[in-house]
């Protein structure tokens, strides 16, 4: 074989150029290790809203990257035409959670070590990981932080309500604060002594409080 034949292209001729077992085995292992993923994902989500559109992206993703780049793997001409190809696609979709773009890339790197033949590689790695994301994502925090918005009358209530929250639970921050005539509203960062809420009500009776709730927060958005 000559340079020259390396860039020869034939139709006929890249029909068998991979083999029905090496699809039906590719193609049967991404679905697979996809599926895991998918798994994986799903029990370590902590988002506001589950999408199970984006799980079943994950599924598709390894296998479409299988086919790609077994595609790729066995012809020269078609893995520069597709370099060129998808060097123009462009995604706009917003990710919302990091960890998504870990799944995606988890996603890709599968399809891409199994169209290679690493199988090996590909199933130990995606278990490994899979565990890895499964102890560290799900270990919850001996203390959860909670919001309590508080709704006062004038600064005597305030700190009459403030200072009672302190003496209840083990950390009290003030995170924001609004003032205007009669009315004074305060956003506090809590950690509690325990999974008791009745101080919530009894924060509420407290004169001059309006109103008292408590927001489940894990640091980037209220729940």
């Amino acid at each position: 074989m000559t340079f020259n034949d390396i860039f020869k292209s034939s139709f006929l001729e890249n029909v068998a150029s991979v083999s029905i077992l090496d699809m039906a085995i590719a193609l049967t292992l991404a679905f697979g290790l996809g599926m895991f993923i998918f798994l994986v994902y799903k029990k370590t989500y902590q988002g506001v809203m589950y999408s199970s559109g984006f799980g079943t992206t994950l599924v598709a993703l390894t296998m479409i990257t299988t086919v790609v780049i077994l595609a790729v793997t066995s012809n020269v001409v078609l893995s520069l035409g597709m370099v060129g190809a998808l060097s123009i696609v462009r995604f706009r979709t917003a990710i919302k959670e990091p960890l998504d773009i870990a799944f995606l890339f988890w996603s890709i790197a599968v399809g891409i070590v199994l169209a290679a033949g690493m199988i090996p590689l590909a199933v130990v790695g995606s278990v490994f990981i899979g565990v890895i994301l499964l102890v560290f994502v799900n270990k919850k925090s001996h203390c959860s932080p909670y919001i309590v918005v508080l709704s006062c009358e004038d600064s005597m209530a305030e700190k009459k309500a403030v200072d009672f929250l302190k003496s209840n639970v083990q950390k009290c921050v003030v995170k924001s604060k609004t003032a205007a005539k009669g009315l004074i509203e305060l956003n506090l960062e809590i950690r509690m002594l325990n999974e008791s809420t009745d101080f919530i009500n009894e924060l509420s009776s407290i004169p001059g409080v309006n109103s008292a709730v408590l927001v489940s927060y894990n640091g980037e958005y209220m729940v």
